[in-house]
């Protein structure tokens, strides 16, 4: 979308209110699992937006994606965190993805409060 460079968002936004395209993020999204016939594309912590154009709503999803068989069991049946969460614990402390998680689910989700039970534990 070379075209789109410079354009200011909020007069992006009135051109498609006058199209008749609305935007609406999805709150408290956990995960998206896609199901193909083979496999599940699952993004934990997805930033989901709703995009509805004339009665028909699409969906735009972004966020860190993992592959698994289809049928198998979810990798982790605890609390799903935003990968970036996770990231940011691994890269403070330098822990492994699974102490990381499990300082946030000690830390009922919050980064800081993981950062600081691993690093003083």
């Amino acid at each position: 979308m070379a075209g789109m460079r410079g354009v200011n968002p909020r007069q992006m936004q009135q051109a498609m209110r006058k199209m008749g395209i609305k935007q609406t993020s999805v709150a408290d999204v956990i995960e998206v699992v896609i199901r193909t016939r083979s496999n599940e594309i699952v993004i934990p912590g997805a930033d989901v937006v709703c995009v509805d154009m004339q009665g028909s709503r699409s969906y735009q999803i972004s966020g860190a994606e993992h592959v698994r068989p289809l049928g198998s069991a979810p990798q982790d049946a605890g609390p799903a965190f935003p990968e970036e969460d996770v990231s940011l614990v691994m890269s403070q402390t330098g822990c492994d993805r699974d102490a990381a998680l499990k300082a946030l689910d000690a830390a009922g989700g919050q980064p800081a409060e993981a950062i600081l039970s691993i690093m003083t534990g």
